[in-house]
């Protein structure tokens, strides 16, 4: 009885970190197709609607970097119930701004609190049932890969029926009940490191430094990245000015986006069989394949064009989020007592890159219009694999010395 019990809390406890991972990390991606109505409302310039999800991912990539260490030296309890009462605080504060430079410092702060999704799945790994870690951890990556893809559906819906504030204030709420439901069910978590917060920043730095191998798996993320932010970052305004579409189509395509990244969790799997090298390639092929199906929009009518969009989605998030899992499989192999500094070196790399990404795209396409974003983002991917190919070569000509 008292078995069962604890079954069913552990299944409880996860599917809550599930859902509290997918609605934290949702908070970076909600502001995507709310773009031109923010631009409307402030009367912001395309390059102004651009800087907003440059700075969100900025500020993850810095929340990675100097908060997620942390988790080694607190209690992750504590960790979470702290960034979910500041992330419902700056996404309130958000839909309250009135001027360009308010609207830019809120999204920054958003960004770094919305890392609890970071502190989230190394929690649902501490509280797996034994043997289970994979498949719990797998559960709330689901519920992470479900909130980065969907929140750009309920954005646009919401937004175009009750506008971007009134989406931003919803998200306050379901952040500030799901924080208090993960308080109300998660323990205490033993604290696994006595460093001090200098010498755990110091020793993110030797882990760069000691194994080349984090350094190309985040490199090679990090610029699948950059064309998977830069596509999502300038959809809603393309759709706008090309097809006179509102911010709830530009959020359908988040529906194609997570019908891929659904099926990524079999990346595991696969890599387990093929190897994590070669998903990794396999993965930036794709996302290559997929950007570079949109060369031929010119060769279709409407109709076509915007269905030739949602298989590209479908294509390059499959891809890209079959590459993150085995580039995560690469890392965590390296050092797996430094799991979470070596996940937070990847994940900051990632982020730098949808930051770039969000602001090349959005030059890019005032500049060029979409068919540079599809050439940029096709690049990215062409490079990635690249970086993926020459590893490949490497580590074949290194066991071919030691033979």
């Amino acid at each position: 009885m008292n078995a069962a019990i604890a079954t069913q809390t552990s299944r409880w406890t996860i599917f809550i970190l599930a859902i509290g991972a997918g609605f934290s990390v949702a908070s970076i991606y909600y502001a995507q197709p709310l773009l031109p109505l923010m631009g409307a409302d402030l009367h912001l310039s395309i390059a102004g609607m651009g800087l907003v999800p440059t700075l969100t991912q900025a500020g993850y990539a810095l929340g990675i970097l100097f908060l997620l260490p942390l988790g080694d030296r607190h209690d992750r309890r504590a960790l979470i119930l702290f960034k979910s009462a500041a992330l419902a605080l700056f996404l309130l504060g958000c839909s309250l701004t009135e001027q360009l430079h308010s609207l830019l410092f809120t999204s920054l702060l958003i960004g770094m609190a919305a890392t609890m999704a970071q502190d989230i799945v190394p929690a649902a790994a501490i509280l797996a049932p034994e043997g289970k870690q994979g498949k719990t951890v797998g559960t709330v990556m689901t519920g992470l890969l479900l909130g980065i893809l969907l929140s750009r559906t309920v954005s646009g819906v919401v937004g175009e029926a009750f506008g971007w504030r009134v989406m931003y204030q919803l998200a306050a709420g379901s952040i500030a009940i799901i924080g208090v439901v993960m308080w109300a069910v998660l323990p205490r978590f033993a604290i696994h490191s006595t460093l001090s917060y200098p010498a755990l920043l110091r020793s993110m730095e030797h882990l760069w430094r000691r194994y080349p191998a984090l350094r190309r798996a985040a490199l090679a993320q990090g610029f699948l990245s950059i064309a998977f932010s830069a596509f999502w970052s300038t959809l809603a305004v393309m759709l706008l000015d090309r097809y006179h579409l509102g911010s709830a189509a530009a959020g359908g395509y988040g529906i194609a986006g997570a019908a891929g990244a659904l099926a990524a969790p079999l990346a595991g799997g696969l890599a387990d069989r093929l190897g994590a090298g070669k998903v990794t390639q396999l993965g930036a092929a794709l996302v290559t394949v997929s950007f570079a199906l949109m060369f031929l929009m010119p060769a279709l009518g409407t109709s076509g064009q915007l269905i030739l969009i949602a298989v590209s989605a479908v294509g390059f998030d499959l891809g890209l989020q079959s590459s993150l899992v085995a580039h995560q499989n690469l890392v965590y192999s390296l050092e797996p007592q430094a799991r979470g500094r070596l996940n937070a070196l990847l994940f900051t790399v990632i982020f730098i890159g949808m930051a770039l990404g969000s602001a090349l795209g959005s030059k890019v396409y005032a500049v060029v219009g979409w068919p540079g974003v599809v050439a940029l983002a096709t690049v990215c991917g062409a490079i990635a694999l690249l970086i993926r190919l020459i590893e490949s070569a490497r580590v074949v000509a290194v066991q071919a010395q030691n033979r």
